[in-house]
């Protein structure tokens, strides 16, 4: 997925500002495509000049007020056609598997700090994941439009399932002279 794409979506479901992206970003895409205020502003800036978007005309005094960006036509038919494209999946580079892999040549001294942080880190994104699901798609939505966006915060579920319980496992198989 690319930066472009991210604002593209997010302004075809809702037109916003820099910021009001930025937030959004912050509550739902930036979980699975992260972004910071800067880049999310360069790249408004090159999707406007691209034709792909526009500022709407400003509703009062221009000075210090927010530009509301819209997708244009062009900008659907650019996200309709990188969403059919597809690309082929990503091989895996997670440092922390580097880590354990060299660990098991050089001893695991220590290491169980680091699974520690990964796996609070990954407890905290499962909650937050499941108080979203909890939140935006009871049993009784089941059938609602949303749900290819609830199959993107199940596999953000599945995946942080799989971290807990990986890591929950891996802590456990640490050598006893390696654990506190």
């Amino acid at each position: 997925m690319s930066l472009p794409h991210a604002i593209l979506t997010a302004l075809l479901e809702k037109p916003s500002s820099g910021l009001e992206l930025t937030r959004r970003f912050d509550k739902s895409i930036g979980f699975f495509w992260s972004a910071t205020h800067q880049q999310i502003y360069r790249e408004l800036g090159r999707l406007e000049a691209s034709g792909l978007i526009r500022a709407l005309a400003a509703t009062g005094p221009v000075r210090g007020q927010k530009k509301e960006y819209e997708v244009l036509p062009a900008g659907r038919a650019e996200l309709e056609r990188w969403t059919a494209a597809g690309d082929g999946p990503k091989t895996i580079r997670e440092p922390l598997l580097l880590r354990l892999r060299a660990a098991a040549v050089v001893g695991a001294a220590g290491l169980d700090a680091e699974l520690n942080r990964h796996l609070a880190h990954h407890r905290a994104q499962l909650d937050a994941y499941l108080a979203i699901e909890q939140r935006d798609f009871p049993p009784e939505k089941e059938a609602d439009e949303n749900r290819l966006q609830h199959a993107v915060l199940r596999a953000g579920i599945g995946l942080e399932t799989f971290w807990v319980e990986w890591l929950s496992g891996t802590l456990a198989a640490l050598p006893p002279s390696d654990q506190p």
